[in-house]
């Protein structure tokens, strides 16, 4: 005896008395999907009404402003002509709201929204889960209503993040629920092309943004700042007027801009120089439809004064661009060196609150010890705080007893003390007996935590604990990497321009967890201004392969970190491709992608 699978329509009666039975408490057949069966009883769960009726009202647009929605339009115009007679196409954001819908499906109104707790099971809600395409077919359903539709889904993810920015559906009238839908490949097409005008639009915005800024920062003593909300090119004159509370409101002024007008042509207006413009012809700095007050209101005590202008591409305000000028006597200075030091530069709270107590402690002639990772700026930072005046440098890497500093030393003179973590144990008591006779020696050390102190050095480390300052390692702070790399930057040589960054680059700095800090970031900025042969803004592409690539997705061993990198650069000699890769480090293709997939999980 031989037996065949059920036909479809076999399979969808059968199904259908399964849900007939589900909603009436009586047990299922078996054969019935338990994934099917989940999904019902979740909809049962979050109390969604099977006979749920169609919605009264409905608005088309969804949501009233959508950077997906803006780059979709133009491609779920161009699809509208290929749809069914009776077919319809949606797309929702990321928490399933509808953003958009086209085509009719007799019997079918549109929902405002997709999520299983409003509507239950539907393929929207199935493909944004799993992240991948998929299809629902008649009884699946929930609802009633959707008994007779068939519907595939497919995300649409973040170019830059690969997040799921939403879903793109096409619904017809039930299908057969084998092979895939027959509107599949139209939904896989639209929502690629979709992630594909995404990756422009990005793209595009943020170099406008950084033309912008280029633009606007021509003048020596011009000080401008150029945001997006999500990114920020701040030069050194408005790094000067900046406080913490004012790149605040900017931030926030910046979001509002984009948030306030919706996508779409932008009407003729007078920009800045009194010349007519039209924006939707590039990214040109425009008025807005809403005007932003020039001078914008800025916090009490800001010092300066903030004049703004949106920024847009083709018609949607994609960012602002800020001059600031200083408000005559109330202009806030900087205290201490000049701006041009390492271990002055940074705006970030940790760092200032670091050098803020810093700063304070070493008024006093006591003994001062400045703690942090390797390449933190510590002995940047002590040299700072020392002053322009002679001081005797004692390193305790090469000196460990101190028998030369000690021999040396000449009273009054200030100490700074390098390396303290490498003190061997007669240095150490030479430096207690000192601070014993005499507590009030002019004294600066600096020290790296790591293997446990010895009882010697652990008792000079509880004498200065009260006056101890850790520095924040670079990860902690990096909003400070903007500020840092023109400080880290070589002088070009003449006839050539200083190194600037696209906004892509800036945002793999600031994301690579920098084990060797402050020194590190210094390594990679020379190594660049030195030997690259590119004109322009430095790409991400040209970055070191562990920045470009990213940090592991778990922390790393030392072995496995040395790995990741020779693995890395075989791949970037050989242009991505794996089994060229594999065979220069002579391992297998199989061994070289579980290693790939070890360092990512």
């Amino acid at each position: 005896m031989t037996t065949t699978d059920p036909s479809p329509t076999t399979a969808r009666l059968s199904l259908r008395l399964a849900r007939e039975r589900f909603l009436s408490g009586d047990p299922l057949p078996g054969g019935v999907p338990e994934e099917v069966v989940a999904a019902w009883r979740r909809a049962r769960f979050f109390g969604v009404p099977h006979d749920l009726g169609e919605p009264t009202t409905w608005s088309a647009e969804g949501p009233a402003e959508s950077a997906l929605l803006t780059a979709a339009r133009p491609v779920l115009d161009r699809i509208v002509a290929a749809l069914d007679a009776d077919a319809l196409l949606v797309l929702t954001d990321e928490r399933l709201r509808v953003l958009w819908t086209a085509g009719r499906l007799p019997g079918v109104a549109p929902c405002p929204v997709l999520a299983e707790q409003e509507v239950g099971h539907n393929s929207a809600a199935l493909a944004l889960h799993t992240r991948r395409r998929a299809e629902v077919h008649g009884p699946e359903h929930f609802l009633d209503r959707w008994q007779d539709v068939s519907a595939v889904s497919v995300p649409v993810l973040s170019p830059d993040s690969g997040q799921a920015l939403g879903t793109l559906t096409v619904a017809t009238r039930l299908c057969a629920p084998r092979g895939p839908h027959p509107r599949a490949a139209l939904a896989e097409a639209a929502a690629a092309a979709i992630e594909t005008e995404l990756r422009a639009r990005s793209g595009r915005a943020e170099q406008a943004l950084l033309d912008a800024y280029l633009r606007a920062s021509r003048g020596r003593d011009r000080a401008v700042a150029a945001l997006d909300g999500h990114s920020r090119l701040i030069n050194e004159a408005a790094r000067g007027l900046l406080t913490p509370e004012v790149l605040d409101t900017l931030e926030r002024t910046a979001l509002d801009a984009r948030r306030a007008e919706p996508p779409g042509r932008a009407e003729e207006a007078e920009g800045p120089s009194g010349q007519t413009t039209v924006s939707g012809t590039g990214p040109s700095p425009l008025p807005s439809p809403l005007p932003l007050p020039s001078p914008l209101p800025l916090p009490e005590g800001a010092g300066c004064t903030a004049h703004v202008t949106p920024l847009r591409l083709d018609g949607t305000v994609v960012g602002i661009v800020a001059v600031l000028e200083p408000l005559g006597d109330r202009a806030r200075e900087v205290p201490g060196p000049p701006s041009a030091a390492v271990a002055l530069t940074g705006s970030s709270l940790p760092w200032r609150h670091a050098v803020g107590r810093a700063v304070e402690l070493a008024r006093s002639r006591e003994p001062l010890l400045l703690a942090g990772e390797r390449g933190t700026g510590k002995s940047a930072l002590a040299r700072e705080l020392l002053g322009p005046g002679p001081v005797q440098d004692a390193d305790a890497a090469q000196d460990t007893g101190l028998e030369h500093a000690l021999r040396a030393r000449q009273p009054g003179r200030p100490l700074l003390l390098r390396h303290a973590e490498r003190l061997a144990q007669p240095g150490v008591a030479a430096l207690n007996s000192l601070l014993d006779t005499r507590p009030d020696t002019p004294l600066l050390v600096t020290y790296t935590p790591g293997a446990p102190a010895g009882p010697c050095l652990q008792r000079l480390l509880d004498m200065l604990s009260a006056r101890t300052v850790t520095l924040p390692p670079l990860r902690e702070r990096a909003e400070d990497i903007r500020e840092l790399l023109p400080v880290l930057s070589p002088r070009p040589a003449p006839g050539r321009p200083p190194l600037t960054w696209t906004l892509d680059a800036l945002r793999a700095l600031e994301q690579y967890p920098w084990p060797g800090n402050v020194t590190e970031l210094a390594h990679v900025v020379r190594a660049l201004a030195e030997h690259r042969r590119m004109s322009g803004p430095v790409r991400r592409t040209e970055l070191p392969d562990p920045v470009r690539e990213g940090p592991a997705a778990r922390p790393l061993s030392p072995m496995e970190r040395a790995e990741r990198a020779t693995i890395l650069e075989a791949l970037r000699r050989h242009g991505g491709n794996k089994a060229r890769a594999a065979a220069a480090l002579g391992i297998g293709r199989a061994t070289l992608y579980r290693k790939l997939r070890g360092y990512r999980g």
